[in-house]
């Protein structure tokens, strides 16, 4: 099987990135262009992001998971500590997340370190959660093998019958994590693939180095 996508082209003419104009802390920037993107360009959820990890088996792997708080500190989601992409934060901390958002021609990259948030942060964000949410994170051994989708189903109905008219507790094996970044580009696309690219990285001082890159 063939299937030439050479002639996929497409001009990038929706904005502009320059040094003249970027603040001195890249969240400020994160935080301008996720709210701009959701507000004037939202494609679904703004929040959707790669997380690459490298895994026990020495190969990177890439998923999306969704971003739940971003503050100065980093950038926080939830998962299984016990499936493969938690294993794999917990053997290899470094981390890179990325977010495209195609309707305004922009990718945001990161490279940070992954570490377990405190466990009553994953208890409130747990407690915020749809019953049906917090249900599919105690009955799923996320990245296991099961035998077919009816077995995940009975285990569903039994708990649910377990827990009627109960408080639903976070597995301890569940939880978030934060990406403390320490490097941060912003891509724009331009015309003519003369892409803006701005690096921020951070420094033995904790301040941010500010650098564009040739595209």
């Amino acid at each position: 099987m063939e299937n030439d996508l050479s002639n996929y082209r497409k001009s990038y003419e929706k904005g502009e990135l320059l040094l003249s104009n970027v603040p001195e802390n890249p969240i400020e920037l994160f935080r301008d262009w996720f709210i701009e993107v959701d507000t004037h360009f939202n494609q679904g959820e703004t929040n959707a992001m790669t997380i690459s990890t490298i895994g026990l088996d020495g190969f990177p792997k890439s998923r999306v998971v969704l971003l739940k708080k971003y503050t100065h500190e980093g950038f926080v989601f939830y998962t299984n500590y016990n499936s493969e992409k938690g294993k794999a934060i917990l053997a290899n901390p470094n981390v890179c997340l990325s977010f495209f958002w195609p309707m305004a021609e922009r990718q945001v990259i990161i490279k940070g370190v992954a570490e377990k948030i405190a466990e009553n942060l994953s208890d409130g964000y747990f407690e915020s959660r749809p019953r049906g949410s917090q249900l599919g994170a105690v009955v799923s051994n996320q990245s296991e093998v099961i035998v077919n989708r009816v077995e995940l189903e009975d285990k569903l109905k039994a708990l649910e019958s377990q827990f009627e008219g109960k408080e639903i507790t976070r597995p301890k094996h569940w939880g978030g994590f934060i990406v403390k970044p320490a490097e941060i580009e912003f891509w724009q696309g331009r015309p003519n693939r003369l892409h803006d690219r701005i690096r921020y990285i951070l420094t033995s001082n904790y301040s941010w180095k500010i650098e564009r890159l040739s595209p």
